[in-house]
């Protein structure tokens, strides 16, 4: 775990990893310089991950219910600083207008507010639309397929989900990673109908046409640290 207390906890819930191959040249002129990017096998990877978090809140201070629960949606790819692998975000979408105000103003991540629903259930109906043009939309019903397995190490879930900072650059253009800790995932082959995905159009990444890969999982508890200068 890092040095240091950590800082803010958050509870997610009904996550499904959709992700998909794409071409790493277009992936690179659309990440800062400062970060590598990790492929496996060569290739690079897009994952679109909606999920509902509850639980957020900083340390020593209570989750409230109208602040600390909302649904997000991520656009994310992966890289790397040295020997640290990490998540870099295209965008997060939320249905929190605070928490996106919060997010922007502090780590300056690319947050969105979107109108979002989520209905659980043993099918999770998921839809979101951004209210900043070009307002790019994502709606599916999903659902875990009940084989609940940590992923195992050198496997490519492992590699897609066993990341435990995020990259990006703070409003002075310098890069940091924020370090997060949680218990290894638990993890479901999942099926999904996504009627529309246009997350990665957005984000300036062409989707191959191809079903994405799947994966599925209930629940994840994580602590965060605040960031701290990338060393290179």
């Amino acid at each position: 775990m890092p040095e240091g207390p950590w800082v803010m906890t958050q509870t997610w819930h009904d996550l499904l990893f959709a992700h998909w191959p794409v071409d790493a040249a277009a992936v690179r002129e659309r990440v800062p310089a400062s970060f590598e990017l990790d492929l496996f096998d060569g290739r690079a990877w897009l994952g679109v991950v909606p999920f509902h978090m509850t639980n957020v809140a900083p340390r020593f201070v209570p989750a409230l219910p109208w602040v600390s629960a909302f649904p997000e949606l991520n656009v994310r790819t992966y890289v790397r600083v040295g020997d640290k692998p990490g998540v870099f975000f295209f965008s997060l979408d939320a249905g929190n207008p605070v928490a996106v105000g919060a997010a922007k103003t502090l780590l300056n991540l690319p947050y969105y507010t979107a109108d979002m629903t989520v209905m659980p259930g043993e099918t999770i109906r998921y839809s979101s639309r951004r209210l900043a043009d070009p307002q790019p939309q994502f709606q599916a019903a999903y659902r875990g397929l009940g084989d609940r397995r940590p992923p195992a190490r050198g496997t490519l879930e492992y590699f897609l989900t066993e990341r435990y900072c995020l990259y990006a650059v703070d409003h002075r253009f310098h890069a940091y990673r924020l370090d997060i800790h949680h218990p290894l995932w638990t993890l479901e082959s999942a099926e999904a109908e996504i009627a529309v995905n246009t997350m990665a159009d957005a984000a300036g990444i062409r989707l191959p046409p191809m079903a994405p890969l799947l994966h599925f999982s209930k629940r994840q508890d994580m602590v965060c640290w605040a960031p701290r200068a990338v060393d290179r």
